[in-house]
């Protein structure tokens, strides 16, 4: 069963990374929305403890990291593709840029008062309260990140780089057909695009301005709605069928006691039996009460796999 699940929340920016990779592809898919803040219980019956947005299922199997999700969206609908071969291996480089430096620029630019004015219009100082803690704990021993001045000085080369990639008229970022790429930095002027008085730090930047409203009509395919118990009663009546491999060659052993943590930020573990290992991907096997027997993947890149003891801590 290849039915697509997307858990995600409306102002996501890597939620809406996906959302127009599936409008991309031209896609139906389910869509459960997931809490904004902890606590989140039906996240973790079926991710085991990673608390980060968005994450896709399909069936029993849980993918984490947009990295890894659309990898497994053009596995699934190849046409057209994500990853061009025109596109080369730029395509995934810059992706990472995009996801990490670009991201983490436009954020605290963003989440100035005057973006979070707007964003965050007619709630409760309670729950602006419960937001800001809930980030500070993601968050806590991450990177220093820039001021909003200093954020808006780094988009302006970065923004300008851009300009620059597109300077001889191709439609997208690495060419005429849309890639990876594409998809990783719109995110971040989407996200940005939300605040009009913010939004302002795009206009000299035509060509790239152009470029996301050729990336946002693509749109979010045909998202049906699903609620997250269904969701999890679909993967109790399901058994995880993706192919995966086991590389035994990497210092574990097909069945160990595993964490898997991302060394970034919500540093939140998954504890499970390693049952897939390649260069590319690690998966965990876990059961849950409510879930059932799931599988649980990650990419390599942006995690750390620990060896559990008898006890569960790490060897």
């Amino acid at each position: 069963m290849n039915e697509l699940i997307l858990h995600h929340y409306a102002g996501s920016p890597f939620s809406e990374k996906v959302r127009l990779i599936l409008g991309h592809k031209g896609l139906a898919w389910k869509s459960v929305t997931v809490p904004v803040i902890l606590p989140k219980p039906d996240v973790v019956a079926l991710t085991g403890g990673y608390r980060r947005t968005p994450f896709l299922q399909v069936g029993a199997d849980i993918y984490c990291d947009t990295a890894l999700m659309c990898r497994v969206i053009d596995r699934i609908a190849p046409t057209p593709p994500l990853y061009p071969a025109a596109a080369g291996g730029v395509q995934h480089m810059l992706a990472q840029w995009a996801d990490s430096a670009l991201f983490w620029t436009a954020i605290p630019y963003t989440m100035q008062p005057a973006g979070v004015a707007q964003m965050f219009a007619g709630a409760p100082p309670e729950m602006l309260k419960a937001f800001g803690a809930d980030r500070a704990a993601m968050t806590a021993g991450f990177m220093r990140r820039p001021t909003p001045a200093d954020a808006y000085a780094q988009l302006q080369s970065y923004f300008g780089w851009l300009e620059q990639q597109l300077g001889d008229g191709r439609r997208f970022l690495c060419g005429e057909a849309a890639c990876i790429a594409d998809f990783s930095v719109a995110q971040s002027l989407w996200y940005i695009r939300r605040v009009a008085a913010l939004a302002t730090i795009l206009g000299p930047f035509t060509r790239l301005t152009n470029w996301y409203e050729r990336v946002a009509a693509f749109g979010h395919g045909r998202p049906e709605a699903m609620s997250s118990g269904d969701a999890i009663e679909l993967a109790r009546a399901a058994v995880p069928a993706a192919t995966i491999e086991f590389d035994a060659q990497q210092g574990f052993e097909r069945g160990d006691e595993v964490s898997v943590t991302p060394t970034d930020y919500a540093q939140d573990p998954v504890i499970g039996r390693l049952v897939g290992l390649s260069y590319d991907q690690v998966t965990i096997e876990r059961e849950d009460p409510r879930a059932g027997k799931l599988n649980v993947h990650f990419p390599r890149i942006g995690f750390q796999i620990r060896k559990q003891d008898k006890e569960g801590a790490k060897a």
